[in-house]
């Protein structure tokens, strides 16, 4: 493991003044930080998938980079009777992952294959059209399990179903939209699983899909206003490869993520279908990934955790999935995920700081100077603001002044993967001055400690950084400064 270098480096600035100069080193340490990480699928579509796997109460601390709590569910099982709704489901394991100073991840759906009912029954008893269908197995439609009872697809498009989804959706949104414990929420009401495809279900026709499915996304964008939304890759077609993806078009000129859930569920070299549909997004929506449940992956030989850390790289994602008995998955996988842990989404890299080593302070201090110079090592950008700061402490660890440099967003920075500086450092100076109002409360004089962090723009620390230990509220001490 890389260790932490400070170094006070005493040079003549401009003004004549002295300054400290804070040179960073990447320690390679796992981070948790806000919209990234590994998310584990605590329910995924039948829910003992897969949290029931884990002990009660289990957050998952023990899986490195696992920040995310996933929560993907029918319709049916959140809204059982017509607007009485079970958010304990929910509520209960998310809770954990939210102590821990992590996020959710949400979507429900309305159609699956293993159960008669993802779309309340409720809904098709008011009158919603549908129908049901025999499952796709490859060979040919087969029957559900009892060999009786198919499964039901409302007819995605219809009055009465639209009309009973807008009021859950909008239920949905009024509990959760904005919360900054939600990274993502997917646009998951439409197509088998929630993926956006009808190719083994119900199988609408193409024209009728490219209908529907802008009024399923402007549903969801109507109501969720602020927390970002994510959309399948196959609303074009699950083996679209043809470079034409209108609907995805559509939802990302609404600001819409994007999402491949096809990651391994074919061997090499279909390991994936749309990496080029991610070049459309990475630079400003955040990508997720989602490998094939781990079980059949491997019983398919699709399984590669060469590729699985490659589907990262190429695609740049923000978000990779736990899907499979997370124990095992990491047990026979361990290399790949800490690799993947240390990549996914933006990683913030403090390479100098400057500031002068001794400051006049009072009605009459003087202005100086803060100079900051960051990378971005993560293979995706940072989708939110974040703002370098500096936070002077005294020997008591009471903050004396808070230098936050409200100039410099670190907001999309692109990511210099390999550090072969081929994507240039970003770098800003401010101006500042201490101590201008209330001077005789200010102290006199004095060595101080300085922190460095990144967060909001008054200097509220959000982002973990790569250089050592903080104080505990993700400040890091980057060197000394004399009053």
């Amino acid at each position: 493991m890389k260790r932490l270098h400070l170094t006070l480096a005493a040079t003549v600035a401009a003004s004549s003044a002295m300054a400290a100069t804070f040179r960073g080193t990447d320690d390679g340490r796992v981070l948790t930080n806000p919209d990234t990480g590994l998310t584990m699928h605590f329910y995924s579509n039948v829910p003992d998938n897969y949290g029931s796997k884990i002990e009660p109460g289990d957050d998952m601390s023990w899986f490195p980079g696992c920040s995310i709590c996933y929560l993907r569910l029918p319709w049916s099982m959140l809204e059982p009777e017509e607007g009485v709704y079970d958010w304990a489901t929910i509520d209960t394991p998310a809770q954990r992952w939210i102590a821990k100073g992590g996020q959710i991840a949400l979507r429900f759906t309305c159609s699956e294959d293993w159960m008669y009912y993802a779309t309340p029954k409720w809904v098709e008893d008011a009158g919603a059209k549908g129908k049901h269908y025999r499952i796709w197995a490859g060979k040919g439609p087969v029957r559900t399990p009892d060999g009786k009872t198919l499964p039901w697809d409302p007819d995605f498009g219809d009055a009465v179903f639209l009309e009973k989804l807008e009021k859950f959706i909008a239920a949905f949104a009024a509990r959760y939209d904005g919360r900054p414990e939600v990274a993502f929420v997917d646009i998951g009401s439409y197509g088998l699983w929630g993926e956006g495809h009808t190719f083994g279900s119900s199988q609408v026709p193409e024209a009728k899909r490219a209908v529907d499915i802008p009024r399923h996304i402007d549903l969801w964008c109507r109501y969720f206003r602020r927390t970002q939304l994510i959309l399948s890759d196959d609303v074009d077609g699950n083996a679209n490869k043809s470079g034409r993806y209108p609907m995805l078009d559509y939802a990302r000129s609404k600001g819409v993520g994007w999402r491949d859930d096809s990651i391994l569920v074919e061997p090499p070299p279909r390991s994936w279908y749309h990496a080029d549909q991610a070049e459309r997004y990475w630079r400003t929506l955040p990508v997720v990934l989602e490998h094939e449940h781990y079980a059949p992956s491997k019983a398919t030989k699709a399984w590669s955790a060469e590729r699985l850390v490659e589907s990262v790289e190429l695609m740049h994602a923000s978000y990779m999935s736990i899907h499979g008995t997370p124990k095992k998955l990491l047990d026979e996988n361990r290399e790949a995920f800490a690799k993947i842990a240390r990549r996914l989404g933006y990683r913030f890299v403090p390479l100098t700081v400057t500031w002068p080593d001794a400051l006049k302070v009072g009605r009459n201090g003087e202005t100086f100077e803060v100079s900051f110079s960051f990378a971005n090592r993560g293979v995706a950008p940072c989708y939110r603001d974040a703002y370098p700061c500096l936070t002077v402490k005294d020997d008591k660890g009471r903050i004396i002044a808070v230098l936050a440099d409200s100039g410099f967003n670190l907001k999309g920075l692109l990511p210099d993967m390999d550090g072969a500086g081929r994507v240039p450092p970003a770098s800003h100076t401010a101006k500042f001055r201490l101590g201008r109002f209330g001077a005789p409360k200010f102290p006199a004089s004095g060595m101080f400690d300085v922190y460095l962090s990144v967060g909001e723009v008054d200097g509220t620390p959000v982002y973990e950084l790569p250089i050592g230990e903080s104080d505990g509220h993700r400040r890091y001490k980057v060197g000394r400064l004399q009053l």
